[in-house]
């Protein structure tokens, strides 16, 4: 094989033509000739020639580093804006998007993507600025390419690989959880990350749970938003984390997602243990009880003196004196004379009546 010779353009001499003949390349089978003009008829694209090369040395740098971030329903562009550049005018960008490899490109308008990514300062492109709804199909491949444009300078254009939402998106952890701890189970509820079209998608449902402490399990992949814990320990701590699994139907391909955060509930007791726990409570009340009137007894028996002194009727001061204390003004033997008398002097009428044997025998 004969590689074929690359030559730069020939100056002929005036007015004459000249011819070159290229090599055919192996596989053609054909002679390609290239005709030069004459040298006034050069003069022109030489000049031309040598302003692109001067254009191709002038031209701007491209954007560096592009990424996409596919986070739920997000869909962000960003990058690095190039080397600085000797001019005071602002460096824009503009993204172009089409969604197939072949198809044609469109700018990124309000009216195409609804966000506008044309000319823009901005190193960040979220084409669902305006709504989640917002954005590219989630089920078409897109590919973007990406330019810089200062003044009649432009950049390369910077072509990233395709992607696909429902491929390459990370899935974050289900949105909202809700635990209710029953007789020795955990009933789960669970919201999807984000909204889906189910009859291209659905979401799977795993749950990671472990007794503090012990040997964690796993309850899924379940395509139910309500999962049962059941044959749970009563009265015991379980931690558990639940993931959201993306399943695209048509390809059959499942993303996995992110976990959520550990949160921990405890159990309550089944009917058996309901009323284990009643008869236990039962019994002890009634031990303590006994122990109690027990302990009483034998106080009673042991230190009877002592409570009979602790509990004695304290002493009392006589009427008199108590009525001698109210008015002290009064001698104290007076009054007790007084007090005195005043029960002598009170009489009781007594009358005895009796009747002869002889009178009682007559009335017989």
């Amino acid at each position: 094989m004969v590689a074929p010779e690359e030559a730069g353009p020939a100056l002929p001499e005036q007015g004459a033509m000249s011819q070159k003949l290229k090599e055919p390349s192996e596989g053609f089978g054909k002679l390609t000739f290239l005709i030069c003009p004459p040298l006034s008829s050069l003069s022109p694209p030489l000049f031309s020639d040598s302003r692109l090369l001067q254009d191709s040395l002038s031209q701007l740098a491209a954007p560096r580093h592009p990424k996409i971030r596919l986070y739920n329903l997000e869909q962000v562009l960003s990058w690095e804006s190039p080397f600085p550049v000797n001019d005071t005018r602002p460096v824009v960008y503009s993204v172009q998007y089409k969604y197939s490899i072949v198809g044609e490109w469109h700018d990124v308008t309000v009216k195409s993507i609804g966000v506008n990514c044309t000319q823009i300062t901005a190193t960040e492109c979220d084409f669902t600025a305006a709504g989640l709804s917002k954005g590219f199909l989630l089920r078409f491949n897109v590919t973007l390419r990406l330019r810089a444009e200062l003044g009649e300078l432009v950049s390369a254009w910077v072509t990233m690989p395709w992607f696909l939402h429902y491929r390459n998106v990370t899935v974050g952890p289900p949105k909202h959880i809700m635990v209710t701890p029953r007789e020795g189970t955990l009933v789960i509820a669970v919201s999807p990350p984000f909204e889906v079209d189910t009859s291209e998608a659905t979401f799977l449902y795993t749950v990671h749970y472990e007794e503090k402490p012990g040997m964690q399990q796993v309850k899924g992949p379940l395509q139910s938003n309500f999962i049962l814990l059941d044959n749970l320990k009563p009265f015991r701590i379980y931690c558990l984390q639940v993931e959201a699994q993306l399943f695209w139907n048509t390809q059959r391909i499942i993303r996995p997602g992110q976990l959520s955060n550990t949160s921990c509930y405890e159990t309550t007791a089944d009917a058996y243990a309901k009323q284990q726990q009643v008869i236990g409570i039962s019994v002890g009340t009634l031990l303590s009880l006994l122990l109690l009137a027990g302990a009483c007894f034998f106080l009673v028996l042991k230190y009877g003196s002592v409570v009979k002194y602790l509990f004695r009727t304290p002493p009392s001061i006589p009427a008199q004196i108590e009525e001698y204390l109210k008015d002290p003004v009064q001698p104290i033997l007076e009054a007790l004379d007084k007090d005195i008398s005043q029960k002598d002097d009170t009489w009781n009428s007594v009358s005895i009546i009796s009747f002869p044997e002889k009178e009682r025998e007559d009335v017989l």
